[in-house]
């Protein structure tokens, strides 16, 4: 009978140990960690605006704010020139943290109240119309949370009249996270970031449509330099826009990027006799299509 209930908790053990090699979660056998993703494509944290009144172009090339995946990658959007129209292709940087980088990451994170789902504020509590909304994405302890916050930081220090004193001091939080996020080396245990790089993307997901442009800003043409065509590229945008979405990866990829760089939002690329605007978002390692 001991001989049995020997072999049952072996089996058990091995059975968990299986479970945690499939789902990419770290254990913690001391039970002093947070839990969390380990694989390079999986998000433990993710923060990111959608919404707002702005271009369907706009929306589609918008990139997270912040996004770390379970091996420590950080990517974040590097400096932006403040000129119009901006580049075609986002600049992005990324860095790796260890263990104890992502542990004090993760206890922020909950300490902002990031543990649970949660909707802090609307149009009608803030009181301020056409803002996106921030939206955090927190995977840990085997869970994964979505918490959203309109107009986040706005309308400035003041709790707006159809706001609750809980849900404002939550936005608090938040807002205190987001700034915290933008200083990491200044918070993490010494010796945990690295130094910031240029990301290199696998590719790239593009919106491809008839091109418009600005008629006070005259562009020069870009010849699209890949074998395949613009007119059938990719497949049809779901959310019902006259335009197509597709990606560009591998050898492609690396024919059409140097293009990407020179060009800027209001390029018109030519393409079988015709232009065509395109916004360009560069892939995470969690992103494999549009």
């Amino acid at each position: 009978m001991r001989a049995k209930l020997v072999v049952l908790a072996v089996l058990a053990l091995v059975t968990v140990a299986c479970a945690d090699a499939e789902t990419g979660a770290r254990s913690d056998p001391s039970g002093s960690g947070i839990v969390h993703p380990t694989g390079a494509d999986q998000v433990v944290l993710r923060v990111a605006l959608e919404g707002g009144f702005v271009a369907p172009e706009t929306t589609f090339a918008r990139m997270p704010s912040f996004s770390l995946m379970g091996d420590g990658t950080i990517i974040e959007p590097g400096a932006q020139d403040e000129i119009y129209p901006g580049q075609a292709l986002p600049q992005l940087l990324v860095r790796t943290i260890s263990e104890d980088g992502i542990q004090a990451i993760l206890g922020a994170a909950i300490d902002a109240g990031l543990d649970h789902d949660g909707t802090l504020g609307d149009l009608g509590s803030v009181g301020v119309s056409d803002m996106p909304t921030t939206v955090f994405t927190l995977s840990a302890n085997g869970e994964t949370h979505r918490v959203e916050a309109y107009a986040l930081g706005m309308p400035g220090d003041q709790r707006p009249e159809g706001m609750s004193q809980g849900t404002w001091a939550a936005r608090q939080e938040l807002s205190s996270f987001v700034e915290q996020l933008g200083r990491l080396p200044a918070w993490l245990p010494e010796g945990s970031i690295a130094a910031e790089a240029p990301y290199d993307a696998p590719g790239a997901a593009l919106l491809v449509r008839a091109y418009r442009g600005d008629p006070g800003l005259g562009q020069d043409p870009v010849a699209w330099p890949l074998g395949t065509g613009l007119t059938g590229f990719g497949s049809a945008d779901p959310s019902g826009l006259d335009a197509r979405c597709g990606t560009v990866t591998g050898s492609d990829w690396a024919g059409l990027q140097p293009a990407a760089q020179d060009a800027n939002t209001l390029t018109p690329w030519t393409s079988d006799g015709r232009r065509y605007g395109i916004a360009f978002r560069p892939l995470l390692p969690y992103q494999h299509d549009c």
